[in-house]
């Protein structure tokens, strides 16, 4: 006998955390074929590609596309296939067995199938115009935004292997790229021998012990870096910040959860995008292995709605899989 337990029972059929493009395009398959589905997103729709000025690479948009239209575009498609975004800070998750249960703004939900697509957030330094100038100027992505500084000037903040190989990328574009590395460089030594070839050709210049304290800017665009090297104050100009000194995955809610992390605190998937939980998946940028790019993110949303169908055809023949 089929079971199929449905919202009327208080149990959701999937619960996706996180409202970003990889749960938009998940929730875009299920709820295309009638699998009743609920995000819940704590701060902004469309994740970090909604808070970037234009996204230049993903692909149908020759002439790029801004973050917040992309985002309001997927928002809208999930939505018109029957998608409920709701606002909500999921601050717990536990497996009951036959379903999960989340704890959302203090209340618990309980769903059949949850997938986790909370993505990353940048690392920041914490100096004063960082924040203020996110998006004209200063960046957190290379191969998102490099291509906008062809011939320009640009300041990369970062001495680890993250920093050494998007300076790397940079060179293509930028006429000039000043390094600023806080300590000493910790980049593997591949990475500075290939840098080397760059900071000997004048591409490139390395300032170690050099701590930044301010990015400038001059009507609403950024202008110049302030920082202390050696001790004395000094300021690079510049046309544009990219700053690696690495990702935060929103994964600190999962405390205690049972998922099983990698060492940077990643959620560690199969090929199926399954946790070590039955019936937990994870997609997009807070997966480990995952590219850190929108359209790899959309790509991985809509392989984990095909393995939840999958999951739940199962379920809904036999519950007790879930457990």
């Amino acid at each position: 006998m089929e079971h199929s337990i449905k919202e009327s029972d208080g149990v959701k059929e999937v619960v996706m955390i996180g409202a970003g493009p990889s749960s938009l395009a998940a929730a875009i398959y299920t709820t295309r074929e009638d699998i009743e589905t609920t995000l819940y997103e704590k701060s902004t729709i469309g994740g970090l590609a909604a808070i970037t000025d234009v996204v230049d690479n993903y692909p149908g948009f020759p002439e790029g596309v801004e973050g917040l239209t992309l985002a309001g575009q997927l928002e809208k498609q999930a939505e018109r296939f029957g998608a409920q975004i709701e606002f909500g800070d999921v601050t717990s998750l536990r497996d009951a067995g036959e379903y999960k249960v989340i704890v959302v703004d203090g209340k618990e939900v309980k769903a059949k199938v949850v997938l986790i697509a909370t993505g990353s957030d940048y690392k920041k330094i914490g100096i004063t115009g960082e924040t203020e100038l996110y998006g004209r100027g200063v960046h957190y992505c290379a191969t998102c935004d490099g291509a906008f500084y062809r011939d320009k000037k640009l300041v990369v903040i970062g001495g680890g292997n993250s920093a050494f190989q998007e300076a790397l990328f940079l060179t293509r574009y930028a006429s000039h790229i000043d390094l600023l590395v806080r300590s000493e460089v910790k980049a593997s030594d591949v990475l500075q021998r290939d840098m080397q070839k760059f900071v000997e050709a004048g591409k490139v210049t390395v300032h170690v012990q050099t701590t930044t304290q301010e990015i400038v800017a001059t009507d609403g665009h950024v202008t110049a870096v302030k920082a202390i090297k050696a001790n004395e104050p000094i300021t690079f100009d510049t046309d544009g910040v990219f700053v690696f000194v690495g990702l935060l995955p929103n994964t600190q809610f999962l405390a205690g959860s049972g998922i099983e992390l990698d060492a940077r605190g990643l959620i560690k998937t199969d090929e199926q995008l399954r946790t070590n939980i039955k019936g937990v998946f994870a997609s997009g940028d807070v997966r480990s292995g995952a590219t850190m790019q929108i359209a790899s993110a959309v790509g991985e949303g809509a392989s984990a709605a095909l393995s939840i169908r999958e999951y739940l055809e199962d379920y809904n023949r036999d519950p007790s899989q879930g457990e």
